[in-house]
């Protein structure tokens, strides 16, 4: 063993959260506890994402023990060594008396530690209480966090630049552009507010087009808003053009609760299938998962199974459509929408497999998706489809993912650079004022 080359432990729960954590730590060593191994065939039947992820990393192992002795360590294509750890002495007896397997591999971690070079070695867990554990024997313990991004670090979608009066009263005539210089990074699809140097109140916006490195106005329609929705501050105009734009197949959408998120996606969802037809319907889905204690199934078919689930997708649709009293009396509502096959709901977990051209996409929630969940959503669509995903990384209900490794933050950072992608972060609440407090206070 190099005396440079590091030694990491890995518990189980760091495997079945990403499978191609095996390769995600270089030219080090990666030590597989052979207790991580019979938690793993525990998991294999699963039909959720951890079942995935186990069989995916046992399919893994096999391959690399036909190249060679896990016992002994097999080099990997990153040039790193994949290793299985048997416990060769007994628990540690400051674990206790209990057999559990949290003690087992925190005893393999220790005797890693021990054979090897004690300052070299790191036990990997995204168990919390496992790590302070560990950390009270000695060992150096740390969360798995590849692709982690700080919420206050997330890309905004948009940005403001000073100019002189001239350039902004420039931008406003039909046809302008504007070329920022050299200094200026700014991402594809990223907005841009063109303010005067003497007065920031005298401003102008626009849209960078990556391809011809110009910065383009925004529509003066989007102002007037699409099925009775005006946008209400900067944020949301940046928004609703983003919807609108044909050449953006991958909208993000980012904001607290109230921010108008979702009532703007359906809006120009509805617009561009019913007055537009570029789309053959507007589907929406969104992740399932209980706010407080589960209530328990539900009765009924797919649809009535999903309506507790959806409540919020048909209180917009029915705002959009601005029913009165007696339009709801009449029975009149979301239900025309699904009868004319304009709007569809589907359940996230029916959606592997599928190809689904000419359609727009609605994933609310997004924030409970894991980054495999994501991938594999967007890998979905088929030609002529756009697919928006909104949520909150702040309000999580998946016990799986938290606010820096959701899916929704994994794909606004892989596809910031990317020309069909765009991404907007809302900040200012518009529900209402105690909506607004309630987010900003509690």
């Amino acid at each position: 063993m190099s005396q440079a080359e590091k030694i990491f432990v890995l518990d189980t729960n760091v495997l079945l959260h990403d499978a191609c954590s095996l390769h995600a730590f270089g030219n080090n060593r990666v030590v597989i506890p052979i207790f991580v191994i019979e938690e793993l065939d525990q998991f294999k039947r699963d039909m959720s994402e951890l079942g995935r992820n186990a069989r995916a990393v046992s399919r893994e192992l096999d391959g690399l023990r036909q190249q060679g002795s896990l016992t002994e360590g097999v080099s990997t294509e990153q040039g790193g060594i994949v290793q299985v750890w048997m416990l060769r002495g007994g628990l540690l007896s400051t674990l206790g008396t209990s057999n559990s397997m949290d003690n087992c591999i925190l005893s393999v971690a220790m005797e890693v530690k021990a054979a090897c070079l004690p300052q070299l070695t790191t036990f990997i867990s995204k168990d919390i209480n496992l790590r302070i554990r560990a950390d009270a024997l000695g060992l150096c313990s740390e969360d798995f966090e590849p692709d982690r991004t700080e919420i206050t670090e997330l890309y905004p979608g948009h940005t403001f630049l000073e100019t002189d009066a001239s350039q902004v009263d420039e931008f406003w005539k039909p046809g302008a552009e504007f070329r920022p210089s050299g200094e200026h990074s700014l991402s594809p699809n990223e907005y841009v507010q063109l303010r005067d140097m003497a007065n920031p109140m005298h401003a102008s916006m626009g849209r960078f087009d990556a391809k011809r490195g110009v910065v383009l106005p925004l529509s003066r329609s989007i102002r007037e808003g699409v099925w009775g929705i005006r946008p209400r501050n900067l944020e949301q105009n940046y928004l609703l053009d983003l919807l609108l734009c044909d050449e953006v197949q991958l909208v993000t959408v980012v904001g607290k609760a109230g921010t108008g998120k979702t009532l703007l996606a359906l809006a120009a969802g509805l617009q561009k299938v019913t007055e537009e037809g570029k789309f053959q319907k507007l589907l929406v889905s969104r992740p399932v998962f209980p706010l407080g204690r589960d209530i328990g199934f539900l009765p009924g078919d797919i649809e009535e199974k999903l309506t507790p689930w959806m409540q919020p997708i048909f209180d917009n649709v029915e705002f959009l459509l601005n029913l009165s009293s007696s339009d709801k009396r009449e029975g009149r509502g979301s239900q025309e929408l699904f009868d004319l096959g304009i709007l569809q709901i589907e359940p996230l977990t029916y959606i592997r497999g599928r190809s689904i051209p000419q359609q727009f996409i609605l994933v609310d929630e997004a924030q409970n998706l894991t980054p495999h969940e994501a991938k594999t959503i967007l890998s979905r669509a088929g030609e002529g489809t756009k697919v928006v995903l909104t949520g909150d990384p702040y309000q999580i209900d998946n016990p799986y993912v938290d606010s820096t490794n959701n899916g929704l933050v994994h794909v606004v950072r892989r596809f910031r650079q990317e020309p069909i992608a765009g991404h907007m972060t809302l900040s200012k609440g518009e529900r209402s004022p105690l909506a607004e407090l309630a987010a900003n206070l509690l």
